[in-house]
């Protein structure tokens, strides 16, 4: 999927053989979603190794074209008429530098029926709420070589349960408030949040919405204090902590422009705050979070095309969400890795025969000038771009090499190495007889 920038399975196949092939591989029942996703934090963990991760997730909603008399055994999602399968992923961001160190663990599947009744009535571990809670648990085992994990999600992942029972030393949680809550003292979130005192102010430029239209600066105002929160009032919660203490940290835009939504972030958090620059600090961990909305991004319609797919089971559509979602990944790793400035390395994404393969590339893909020459540190992960891209047609001058031209490198790169494997092979079967 990496090398072919595509799901469909004739152009994965390359041939009519190689398409049934994939398509037996999706059919297969001992391929399971359970094994793809737990292979997809099988090079994180040491690539996180003494780092301070930021372990974000999130959800997306796959929609797929269906017809009353073909729903291909999907359920429904979001609202309407929507079909398809719901991607619960968790990807692993060191929060000094914003590299990419790849995936932890998550979920992907599609709701065999509507819910009946009040969703909000049924235990937590029976609701879809739980994978929050369930996906950074995962992280805790995957991560374990990390330094220090800090857990981003958005208003979704709000729940007190996550609390009260994830956080512990070195392991933390930062998520963005989905609604007022009742604190210790009687009060309420919003109102003691309302008494905090202005603790700094900047401007940012916020990007335009929509293509054409000009950005604009926008001045913020931060305050940040501690806070007590009670466990909600349901009987079902009485196991949990009766409070949780907590930080909160306030960014809103003062004065807007008419007809514009003020910027307004309220965040809470299990970090110590001591000033200003710390809650700025945690504000910047929280915009990292967009990493994951590229994730999505390049999975579905601006990259792979994951709702294009026409393949006509749920079953083999959920297997396939799964595998699109470590594709879309290993993409952004290569592509954010171009320049070397994250310094990852070249095993978070190639395995041990792959790197063999790029260090004998590398040394007939450089010419006679400076320029010319593979900079980056050997068997670093922009080592390893580096030679993709010039695989790909880069010729080391004008800008640096994109999506298309690593699309076309790597292509190059899979035929290459599967002919190196097979030589290989050849070799040591023709020295056994």
């Amino acid at each position: 999927m990496v090398t072919r920038k595509t799901l469909c399975l004739k152009r994965l196949g390359g041939d009519r053989a190689g398409e049934l092939r994939a398509g037996r591989f999706f059919a297969n029942p001992r391929v399971t979603v359970a094994k793809i996703v737990e292979s997809w934090g099988a090079r994180t963990g040491p690539a996180s190794a003494g780092r301070h991760v930021l372990a974000i997730q999130d959800r997306s909603e796959v929609v797929f074209s269906t017809t009353p008399r073909r729903r291909r055994g999907l359920g429904k999602v979001g609202k309407g008429n929507a079909f398809g399968v719901l991607v619960h992923a968790m990807i692993a961001v060191d929060a000094a530098t914003g590299a990419c160190l790849g995936l932890v663990g998550g979920d992907v599947w599609t709701r065999d029926a509507e819910p009946a009744g009040d969703v909000y009535a049924r235990p937590l571990e029976e609701r879809e709420s739980i994978h929050w809670s369930r996906t950074a648990e995962q992280a805790k085992t995957i991560l374990s070589p990390a330094a220090q994990v800090t857990v981003v999600a958005d208003r979704e992942a709000d729940i007190y349960a996550q609390w009260a029972s994830v956080p512990e030393t070195g392991f933390d949680l930062l998520i963005r408030a989905m609604s007022d809550r009742r604190l210790a003292d009687g009060g309420m979130l919003s109102a003691a949040i309302a008494g905090f005192a202005v603790a700094s102010a900047t401007e940012i430029e916020v990007p335009a919405h929509q293509p054409g239209q000009p950005s604009r600066r926008a001045r913020l105002e931060l305050r940040f204090g501690e806070v007590e929160v009670c466990r909600p009032r349901d009987p079902r919660r009485r196991h949990l902590r009766p409070t949780v203490r907590l930080r909160v940290i306030d960014v809103r835009e003062v004065a807007p422009p008419a007809c514009v939504e003020p910027l307004h972030w309220r965040l809470l958090t299990t970090h110590e705050i001591d000033d200003a620059a710390a809650a700025w600090r945690i504000v910047g961990w929280y915009r990292a979070r967009w990493t994951i909305e590229q994730l999505f991004r390049v999975m579905k319609s601006r990259g792979l095309g994951l709702e294009d797919s026409l393949v006509g089971s749920a079953n083999r559509l959920v297997k396939l969400a799964a595998a699109a979602v470590k594709a879309a990944c290993v993409d952004i790793q290569l592509v954010q890795e171009r320049d070397g400035e994250h310094r990852s390395d070249c095993a978070t994404v190639f395995s041990a025969s792959e790197a063999a393969t790029l260090e004998a590339l590398n040394a007939t893909l450089q010419g006679n000038t400076q320029r010319q020459r593979n900079p980056h540190p050997k068997l670093s992960l922009a080592w390893a771009a580096w030679v993709v891209a010039r695989l790909g047609g880069w010729n080391c001058y004008y800008k640096p090499p994109g999506p298309i031209t690593m699309r076309r490198g790597m292509e190059q790169f899979h035929a290459i190495h599967r002919g190196r494997v097979l030589q290989l092979t050849l070799q040591r079967d023709v020295g056994i007889l």
